[in-house]
């Protein structure tokens, strides 16, 4: 009986395995990829007299990695910089298009951000290889919008550039 017990057992785990078929593999971010970002954003801030910058990195589900204000930096920029960065990696890409849209009267988009935890603003940006979303970054407290996604921009393509150069 225990035998029989055990061979169905074996049977049924085997049966529910997963195959090659069911199961992708794709790139993920680390703590150290989110420091190399955020690293290259503060650089990008300094150089560009930003009077401050927080800067926040997630994987590609929205989950913070790394998460960084600069002295001076006003402390809700953090959360703000979470969200764009959240933002970004959920939709794959920039956050300046979704604040336009809003801007130009798509009140839908407005309510949307206002029941999820998406932050529709200028300066989220997604952290690519190849074609994948493996994070984003999001940046919040500089001079301007514009300047917030600058500093997101020069952390992003840091990591992009160095995963070119290993030809990923």
């Amino acid at each position: 009986m225990r035998a029989l017990s055990l061979s169905l057992a074996l049977a049924l785990i085997t049966a529910g395995s997963a195959t090659a078929g069911d199961v992708t593999t794709q790139p993920t971010l680390t703590l150290e990829g989110a420091k190399r970002v955020v690293a290259a954003a503060i650089a990008y801030a300094r150089s560009h007299d930003a009077p401050g910058a927080a800067i926040a990195v997630v994987d590609a589900g929205g989950h913070t990695i790394c998460l960084e204000r600069l002295d001076g930096t006003f402390p809700a920029s953090s959360d703000v910089s979470i969200g764009k960065a959240r933002t970004a990696a959920n939709f794959g890409r920039p956050t300046r298009g979704m604040e336009e849209s809003i801007n130009k009267n798509r009140p839908a988009l407005a309510a949307v951000a206002a029941v999820t935890a998406f932050t529709p603003l200028q300066g989220g940006v997604p952290i690519m290889v190849g074609t994948e979303v493996i994070g984003a970054v999001g940046v919040s407290g500089a001079a301007s919008a514009q300047q917030d996604e600058e500093i997101a921009i020069a952390g992003a393509s840091a990591l992009q550039t160095a995963s070119a150069a290993q030809g990923r």
